[in-house]
């Protein structure tokens, strides 16, 4: 049966949320403060990564993290006042790190990877968004042999027990592929199965203009205004207050504040990261991870685009973009960068739940309202995939996919 129901996020996962229901012939409202694509879903490698079967665990080692705390890498940035904030959720993360914990994330993690390409496929079709993608993979990348050799015996043990396709090339099959590379580089694994995005903002646009088309409402609002409604739920926007039957909150990083009002306390913490454009006269022709030194060169329309690592800070904490300075200095090692684009650097958050998997189903207690939140780093890659999902348990179907991972009853 068809109903009014309310998607509260306008980034990659909750287009996909309101595709998805509006596919299925609800009446669906898409809110945000801001324009579909223009926050988190913005600012990303641009990667629909088939290959991430493994979410970022916390290091068990203390070697590396020492490294850390001592900020030796630039892999990862910390404000020391936010890491105070943040040790409970960090104690979980590293629990929920733990190998036998650990192992039965990933098979959680996978079973939406698996299906992450397909999902999309379908969308950019019906959206016309061909031409942003390509199907060539991308290069994870590293200096030091010992690094290299080692991560080719684990990418391959990986690729056979997860069906993926992927290349070993040594530092000359890598030079002779990417000619523009200055050298310097033992070798690179090249994923096959993932895809590629030269504009994951304009791709959640032209996602959200099919919704339009298909006869979804996309209006300005703040989600913070969301309250319930008699036996259903209200929001303000900029054409006055919206009521529905359901309404399901998909807003990334800004999850945490609302479902602290509504009085849910998940185990939710933001990793930052940032970027920034350069208008190099030759790019690679595949999306470059330097693995060592913790960033990401990506071809995109706008110019070379260099992404960090993770930064663990306060939401609204002034920026400080060291990482990006440092990545920097070594990408110029890798390619001739060029001048700067843009004035300032990007910075935005990624959204991450303590247990590595995402929040998706029925908010426990508190009928019509659903979450769909806390994909971390995949948010890009996944938001079709659990948008099925949680469609598919608003409509009391036997989902594609085991849900029980990613409830939020999970967390009491």
């Amino acid at each position: 049966m068809s109903q009014e129901i309310l998607v509260l996020g306008a980034g990659m996962v909750g287009v996909s949320t309101a595709l998805a229901l509006r596919h299925r012939g609800h009446h669906v409202v898409l809110v945000d403060r801001a324009a579909p694509g223009t926050e988190t879903s913005y600012g990303n490698a641009g990667f629909i990564q088939r290959e991430a079967v493994q979410p970022y665990a916390f290091p068990r080692d203390w070697k590396t993290i020492l490294r850390v705390i001592a900020r030796r890498g630039n892999d990862v940035h910390y404000h020391p006042g936010a890491m105070l904030r943040l040790l409970p959720v960090l104690a979980r993360y590293w629990r929920e790190s733990a190998p036998d914990r650990y192992a039965g994330t990933i098979a959680a993690y996978a079973a939406l990877v698996r299906h992450c390409v397909s999902e999309h496929e379908q969308w950019i079709a019906a959206a016309g968004a061909e031409d942003l993608v390509s199907k060539a993979g991308w290069l994870e990348a590293y200096r030091s042999q010992r690094a290299f050799d080692d991560t080719v015996r684990t990418a391959t043990m990986v690729a056979r027990e997860h069906a993926l396709d992927c290349a070993v090339l040594d530092g000359a099959a890598l030079q002779a592929a990417e000619p523009v590379l200055h050298g310097g580089l033992a070798g690179a694994i090249h994923w096959r199965d993932p895809w590629t995005v030269s504009d994951p903002g304009e791709l959640v646009q032209r996602y959200a203009a099919l919704f339009e088309r298909q006869g979804g409402i996309v209006r300005r609002g703040d989600a913070a205004t969301l309250q319930p409604d008699g036996s259903g739920w209200r929001v303000m926007t900029d054409a006055g207050p919206l009521s529905a039957a359901q309404a399901v909150i998909a807003l990334g990083p800004w999850a945490s504040t609302l479902t602290r009002t509504l009085g849910y306390r998940l185990p939710l913490f933001i990793k930052r990261g940032y970027h920034r454009h350069y208008a190099s006269a030759r790019m690679p022709s595949l999306p470059l991870l330097d693995a060592e030194r913790g960033f990401v060169l990506a071809p995109m329309r706008r110019g070379l685009r260099l992404t960090t690592g993770a930064e663990f800070a306060h939401h609204d904490a002034p920026p400080t973009p060291v990482q990006l300075a440092a990545a920097e200095r070594y990408a110029s090692d890798l390619v001739d960068l060029g001048a700067p684009v843009e004035a300032q650097p990007w910075m935005g958050a990624r959204p991450c739940v303590a247990d590595m998997r995402p929040v998706v189903g029925r908010a426990p207690r508190h009928r019509g309202l659903w979450f769909h939140f806390g994909h971390a780093h995949q948010g890009f890659t996944l938001g079709p995939a659990t948008a099925r999902l949680l469609a598919e348990l608003i409509d009391g179907e036997t989902p594609y996919v085991d849900p029980r991972p990613y409830d939020p009853a999970r967390f009491g």
